[in-house]
């Protein structure tokens, strides 16, 4: 695939059997085939993006953010232009549509989407459900007027279907505009766009247009 890249790990990287390998080597082969960076980042004049390893050996499923990585964000998010996107990629989401408990986001996503709202975050990308949806935080956070875009990734590639074909995002983005095209394939046919969902940033932060 071309590059640049943000690569981050999920919790299919840890291994789940080999008990003593997830406590004590859990994203060695991530590390040796994959990526030695699990913070990595890009930053351009349109677009500023931080990737976090949300991913726990302790954990089965689920994964955690830490307080050392939401000041790392904050660093690095605080230092960038107020024109420039910002963007988060994660592998498991700060959030869901509504039929998506709180037990089902990563850890810590409250205490970080309150800070995080204070860096002008406008994008969070994630996937783990094998499910695409896109929405805006405001309908789960009441953080004042701060409202961002989340983004929830499908699976590209699988025979494991939950409900939808194979599927992979394309997102476009300029100033105070985002839209998110939703690419389908059936096990046969070629990828095809979907229809773009459309945001706007104003006062009040993004919303579907």
């Amino acid at each position: 695939m071309p590059h640049p890249q943000i690569v981050v790990p999920g919790n299919h990287d840890v291994p789940l059997h080999n008990l003593y390998v997830r406590l004590t080597g859990g994203l060695d082969k991530y590390r040796r085939y994959i990526s030695d960076d699990l913070q990595p980042a890009f930053q351009d004049d349109e677009v500023a993006i931080v990737g976090l390893n949300t991913a726990r050996s302790l954990v089965w499923k689920g994964g955690r953010i830490s307080y050392s990585q939401i000041r790392h964000v904050e660093e690095v998010m605080g230092s960038t232009p107020r024109h420039v996107t910002r963007i988060l990629v994660t592998h498991h989401p700060f959030d869901l549509p509504d039929e998506y408990g709180p037990n089902h986001l990563v850890g810590r996503a409250h205490k970080a989407m309150a800070r995080f709202a204070r860096c002008g975050i406008d994008l969070f990308l994630a996937g783990h459900f094998h499910v695409s949806h896109c929405g805006h935080t405001a309908e789960r956070y009441q953080l004042g007027r701060y409202s961002a875009i989340f983004v929830q990734a499908g699976t590209a590639c699988s025979t494991r279907w939950r409900g939808e074909p194979n599927t992979f995002n394309v997102i476009r983005a300029e100033s105070g505009r985002i839209s998110i095209v939703r690419m389908l394939s059936d096990e046969t046919g070629p990828f095809h766009a979907g229809t773009p969902d459309v945001f706007v940033c104003s006062e009040n932060g993004w919303a579907r247009t």
